[in-house]
């Protein structure tokens, strides 16, 4: 296997939203974006199926020498051997992905987050710069384009944590800030134990249309930092917006029932939203 089936494979195989936006590049940025995906799956995958903190660590920190060793010319991870020739052309630095490892090694240490601001940081890291490098990779002209970027990597960050406060709590990771579910009377060992009846309740309720109606507000603020010139250049990433914020939506119709299971869109409805923003342009 070459390092870029490798990479595919590994685009192919996780169902992501990601995969379906990537299928309408032009071949080389379609190669480096997935490249640089593969990446971020594969330190992603090192916190979420590793159970040993220690262990986690020591992969993280190995995947961080591997990033130096890439940059200096010796990749040896398939990931890093198909991202490295890719890499000059669109602007990713070691920093980027330095940030990436930053990003997965605080799920190590911190499984709660005091208020919003703090949680800005962990998206920044593990969505904002996601989405820089992938407007580099899709194409820009303005500046205004990468806050654009950045604003709607937190909006799909938020939908992420929306979605996945179940699957979460049974990592024993509240992602929701500690001053919301204060607001909202929600306590942390409600989340944990994911139980009926209490856990539909309108507290809850209350505290996830407080959660959507934010990502809501990030979607919109992103779309209007999009200048107009780079619009169909980041039709990819406006792929991503729409297929997110209609999961979103889907979360919202049906009463935020997320604590027992992972609400998804299904493949099918994922192209579909992928081909509309194609075929419109927004």
């Amino acid at each position: 296997m070459t390092p870029q089936q490798y990479v595919e494979q590994k685009a192919a195989a996780s169902g992501s939203s990601f995969y379906y936006a990537f299928l309408f590049l032009p071949p080389e940025r379609r190669a480096a974006i997935t490249a640089f995906y593969a990446f971020c799956r594969e330190v992603d995958d090192v916190v979420d199926e590793v159970h040993d903190p220690s262990v986690a660590a020591a992969k993280l920190a190995w995947w961080r020498r591997e990033v130096q060793q890439a940059f200096a010319g010796q990749p040896s991870h398939p990931a890093m051997q198909a991202l490295m020739p890719l890499a000059p052309t669109y602007g990713i630095t070691a920093e980027h992905l330095d940030q990436v490892i930053q990003g997965c090694e605080m799920d190590l240490s911190q499984t709660r987050y005091l208020d919003y601001a703090g949680l800005q940081r962990y998206c920044h890291l593990v969505a904002g710069v996601v989405g820089e490098v992938a407007c580099n990779i899709f194409g820009r002209t303005q500046e205004a384009t990468v806050r654009y970027a950045h604003t709607l990597g937190l909006a799909l960050q938020l939908t992420n944590i929306i979605r996945d406060v179940g699957d979460d709590a049974r990592r024993g990771r509240i992602y929701l800030p500690i001053e919301d579910l204060q607001r909202f009377d929600v306590k942390a060992h409600e989340l944990l134990k994911r139980e009926s009846p209490w856990g539909y309740s309108e507290r809850f309720q209350a505290l996830m249309r407080f959660q959507a109606e934010r990502a809501h507000r990030c979607y919109d603020e992103a779309m209007a930092l999009l200048p107009e010139v780079d619009r169909k250049a980041q039709k990819p990433g406006l792929m991503m917006a729409n297929i997110y914020h209609d999961l979103l939506r889907e979360i919202e119709r049906g009463g935020f029932q997320v604590l027992h299971q992972r609400i998804s869109l299904t493949p099918l409805r994922k192209l579909w939203l992928a081909a509309r923003t194609q075929w419109r342009g927004r």
